[in-house]
């Protein structure tokens, strides 16, 4: 576990540089999960570290395989000074905790949802998980171990949230691209639904 995730910050500092803060939070019955920052210019990035120790194991298998399995830690890239952003801390680790907590897979596509703003003030309380392999590489591990992806969390407006459920995350990401919105931007209004 400790092996994966020393590989793990590697990958990050390779990728984003050197992180400025780091917070760490335990919950009950899990490994403890961290959250490093990571400050370039006027954009911040939050990183997990600790999802990763353990495989995500399919919630309907009756033994979870200690080694096979999906590995990955989120990341949040969003604007600098504009938002109290450095609260979103607790929720990331909530959210990379949820694979032991609820034995839920996080896979791209998915939502993720808190039930409360991201950070104080946001007009988020939900994420979309993409596509790995864009700021982070993918870490590939011995085999047959999986490799650890690195997901990107794209924050979603409540409206945003309901019309995925229904209309999917391919289509909520066009509305995004079509639109120009800015994904970053810790205040952004919802993209236009119809």
């Amino acid at each position: 576990m400790e092996e994966v995730l020393a590989l793990v910050e590697a990958r990050l500092r390779t990728a984003l540089g050197e992180p400025d803060a780091r917070a760490a939070v335990t919950f009950l019955g899990t490994d403890r999960i961290e959250v490093l920052r990571f400050t370039e210019a006027d954009v911040v990035r939050y990183a997990t570290l600790g999802m990763s120790a353990q495989p995500m194991a399919d919630p309907t298998a009756a033994l979870a395989d200690p080694v096979k399995g999906p590995r990955a830690e989120l990341v949040l890239t969003v604007r600098a000074g504009l938002a109290d952003t450095d609260k979103v801390l607790r929720p990331l680790a909530v959210l990379a905790a949820s694979p032991q907590v609820e034995g839920v897979v996080v896979a791209p596509g998915a939502s993720l949802d808190l039930g409360e703003p991201l950070w104080p003030g946001a007009p988020f309380s939900s994420v979309l998980v993409a596509e790995s392999g864009g700021l982070v590489e993918d870490l590939e591990l011995d085999a047959p171990r999986d490799p650890v992806r690195f997901l990107p969390l794209l924050p979603m407006t409540p409206n945003e949230a309901a019309w995925k459920r229904v209309h999917g995350a391919q289509a909520l990401q066009e509305r995004w691209l079509n639109a120009g919105t800015d994904l970053r931007d810790p205040l952004r209004r919802s993209v236009t639904l119809d």
